[in-house]
């Protein structure tokens, strides 16, 4: 699907909350990371849990960018130089900036699209998701990160399975606190693309800044959803048993082979990230 929306079709942020009647009162994790990324989409309660965050754990800035950076370099990089034109993002998250497929289709205008996510802010801004090159496609999937026979199944619109496809699993696996569950919902994905497709993750990390990171878990876990977990790099490494882990390995989202400009940032962030190849 390769859908334009039109400035005349476009949802107002408050229509489009309403529509999806939210829980404005609580904070949620795409509005709050929507709100430390400088975003618009975002409510009173959002931005008080994130002064909060940010007041214990002052460069949680930083990360979220560090990890959006992320995204950029490891997206061109499959795009330019591993010539991967399928690209299953999983964990979509509020639009901002820089989206995998204007990333992946700035490189290569046939590339390949689909979104998935479960939050209803999300799914109401699928539209602005949806704008694809003429060449390529977008599509939207709305399904929770436990379904993978959903996810599989409606990606197979869009993408042929039988050909590489990357899979992007950004800041998704830490609200699964079941390491082996997560585990497992990883390799079933892994399990369903063939040899040359690439794997993507980055995960909140208390490798650095420990005592922290448990802090900010605690904090985020009584005022914010869905909960969440953080794991140190061996325990991110685990989701990469069956691929192939490219170098520089699993490192803080700052350091993935970074460019100059991200070299300007702390050098050790709380978003911990990788990429690997099924061989």
């Amino acid at each position: 699907m390769a859908d334009d929306a039109s400035a005349d079709d476009a949802y107002s942020y408050e229509e489009a909350s309403r529509a999806a009647e939210l829980d404005t009162g609580v904070a949620h994790t795409a509005r709050v990371w929507n709100y430390w990324l400088g975003g618009k989409d975002n409510f009173a309660a959002d931005r008080a849990v994130g002064d909060q965050v940010e007041s214990m754990l002052p460069h949680i800035v930083p990360t979220a960018r560090a990890d959006r950076g992320f995204l950029t370099r490891v997206v061109r990089h499959l795009a330019v130089e591993a010539g991967i034109r399928q690209f299953l993002d999983v964990g979509t998250g509020l639009p901002t900036a820089g989206n995998t497929h204007e990333v992946a289709q700035s490189a290569a205008p046939d590339a390949r699209i689909v979104y998935v996510d479960n939050d209803p802010l999300v799914l109401v801004h699928a539209r602005a998701l949806l704008t694809s090159t003429p060449e390529g496609a977008t599509n939207y999937i709305e399904a929770d990160l436990r379904d993978t026979a959903t996810i599989l199944a409606e990606a197979a619109r869009t993408l042929d399975l039988t050909q590489p496809v990357a899979l992007t699993l950004l800041g998704v696996l830490n609200f699964i606190p079941d390491e082996d569950e997560a585990i497992d919902i990883v390799g079933r994905l892994v399990a369903a693309v063939p040899p040359g497709s690439y794997l993507a993750i980055a995960h909140a990390s208390n490798e650095v800044f420990p005592e922290d990171a448990e802090r900010v878990r605690q904090f985020w876990n009584e005022n914010a959803t869905p909960p969440i977990t953080f794991r140190d790099a061996k325990q991110i490494s685990r989701f990469f048993e069956g691929v192939e882990l490219l170098e520089p390995g699993v490192v803080s989202c700052s350091r993935w082979r970074p460019t100059a400009a991200d070299l300007e940032t702390p050098a050790e962030v709380q978003q911990f990230c990788g990429l690997g190849r099924k061989a």
